[in-house]
């Protein structure tokens, strides 16, 4: 077998840092004072990477009775001289104790690497490193003791000084993405946050990072969960006695135990933070789950799903970067149709509820004026209208959801359109709601069902439209009597019928003819002229779009 320098591609120990890798093998052999020994590596070249827990000088051939795993052992091999059946059972031992490597100073006992301890070694894949040159074992035992309390002693001062500064954020009324970035800051890595279906809630950390772990996060998260990914280190979340989640740093290449103690304080201050009211974080646990926000009573679901609509709507992230958040969602994104919709309620657990009845796919967030975005993720053999008029009407089968509107878009085969869709939606869910409240619509409302309303929600950005509406409104916006915008608002919605605008006005009809009369003089047209009063409709939905 041919040997191998132990100082081959070793460089020295360096200076020690809170977060620098454990100590392991191969920088332990690496350190001055052993090189002045001139170590050779005779088995086990390929396990040097092993952590040492501790150093322990033993001659006893059962030695690995006293050890408890981890440990370098240093040896003269003076009790094993002469008696092959003792050098074997010793590495046996060793082996079996799991300790991280075993040192030999050759010398009298032995002049050379014994070939049956060699070979033991190399079967057990235990490190074996020879000394060629007489080393005080004391010496080492005392550096290497003192760099690994040195580590520990760093590894939870840092840990302290985390959870000071987690627990003084919470106090401060922080919101919990800044208690993740912190987290992400201190590791070096990104920082996942999932439910106990592996569903990923939250993540902090550079995005590049982030989104190439979220590429394949079902893969990982298996490998994370059978502790078979290498710097993967995860804490439960668990409130009154209930898991309802996992913190996992992600490639962290930090000590271990120390990157366990970080995990463990941030784990500590998600639930402090939930406990203090920052969200439920355990109902819900699939695609569909739905509740608040991270900064009130609700589920985490939501927020992460509030977040990834928010950027697909939004466009500062292209749509194709967001596939991997997607995916960990819990949303299918292979050889799917997706199909944005908005619906008029604030109730986001009614609507998982209905999405899992009916075995839809898809994710739920609360918007603001008492709405909801659902994108639903069909099979492209999937019936999209059908499904989703199915599932407006179950929505409408409550007593109290009887009136509900889905706002909905064409369904898009590309994710790259789902960003337009949504906003589509959004759009219509806009003209529904500037519709009068006797206007007849159906269950599920599309573009072309709000007709003109429609049009001009697609338009109210546009500075032509903009222009056009203050030009023709000019002489109400600039005047101090609200009321008359209101009455013509309500002349134009009727159809221009009197009898019904002084109804809804509670005014008389002579009452009503003299404020018509101020509403045609401010704005120098003939209501009673159907092309002037359609433009002046236009204009004023126009700018009611604008107003939103």
């Amino acid at each position: 077998m041919t040997a191998t320098p132990a100082t081959s591609g070793t460089p020295a120990v360096p200076a020690q840092q809170p977060w620098e890798p454990a100590l392991s093998v191969r920088q332990v052999l690496g350190l001055e004072r052993v090189l002045a020994g001139q170590p050779e590596v005779v088995a086990g070249a390929h396990r040097l990477d092993r952590p040492v827990r501790w150093v322990h000088v033993a001659e006893a051939a059962d030695v690995g009775v006293m050890l408890s795993g981890g440990e370098m052992v240093l040896t003269t091999g003076v009790l094993l001289a002469g008696d092959e059946d003792k050098q074997g059972e010793y590495i046996r031992s060793l082996h079996r104790a799991e300790a991280a490597a075993v040192v030999l100073g050759l010398g009298r006992a032995f002049p050379a690497p014994p070939d049956v301890m060699r070979r033991a070694a190399d079967r057990c894949g235990l490190p074996m490193v020879v000394l060629h040159r007489p080393f005080p074992f004391a010496e080492l035992t005392e550096e290497v003791q003192s760099r690994l309390l040195r580590r520990k002693f760093a590894a939870v001062s840092l840990s302290e000084a985390v959870r000071t500064e987690l627990t003084g954020l919470i106090t401060a009324g922080a919101p919990v993405q800044r208690l993740l970035d912190e987290v992400a800051r201190h590791g070096g890595c990104p920082v996942v946050v999932t439910n106990l279906a592996h569903r990923v809630l939250a993540t902090a950390g550079e995005r590049p990072a982030v989104d190439d772990v979220l590429r394949d996060w079902e893969r990982i998260a298996r490998q994370a969960g059978a502790g078979t990914a290498d710097g993967w280190i995860r804490a439960e979340l668990t409130c009154r006695g209930e898991r309802w989640g996992r913190l996992v740093l992600c490639g962290y290449r930090g000590d271990r135990a120390a990157g366990r103690l970080l995990a463990e304080r941030a784990a500590e201050a998600l639930v402090l933070h939930r406990l203090l009211g920052g969200g439920d974080g355990r109902r819900g646990a699939g695609p569909g789950s739905a509740g608040g926000t991270w900064d009130s009573p609700g589920s985490w679901e939501e927020q992460s799903a509030r977040s990834l609509l928010t950027d697909l709507v939004s466009g500062a992230v292209p749509a194709r970067q967001l596939l991997p958040r997607a995916r960990a969602a819990g949303l299918p994104v292979n050889r799917r149709v997706f199909v944005p919709l908005v619906v008029g309620t604030r109730d986001t657990a009614r609507l998982d509820r209905v999405l899992r009845l009916l075995g839809l796919p898809g994710i739920i967030a609360g918007l603001a004026d008492d709405r909801a975005a659902v994108l639903l993720s069909l099979a492209p053999d999937q019936d999209a209208r059908a499904l989703t008029a199915h599932f407006a009407a179950r929505l409408r089968s409550a007593a109290d959801a009887a009136h509900t509107v889905v706002a909905a878009a064409d369904a898009r085969a590309d994710w790259a359109d789902v960003p337009a869709g949504l906003r589509e939606a959004q759009q219509v869910a806009d003209a529904v709601a500037d519709s009068p409240a006797a206007l007849e619509l159906p269950p599920v409302v599309r573009l072309r069902d709000v007709h003109l309303r429609g049009l001009v929600r697609l338009l109210r950005d546009d500075p032509h439209v903009q222009s056009f509406a203050e030009r023709e409104l000019d002489g109400l916006l600039q005047g101090p009597d609200g009321d008359l915008l209101s009455v013509l608002r309500t002349y134009l919605a009727t159809g221009r019928n009197k009898s019904r605008t002084a109804q809804l006005h509670h005014v008389s009809r002579p009452a009503l003819y003299r404020r018509l009369e101020a509403i045609q003089g401010r704005l120098g047209v003939d209501l009673d002229d159907f092309e002037q009063a359609a433009s002046v409709h236009i204009a004023l939905l126009a700018h009611d779009a604008q107003q939103g």
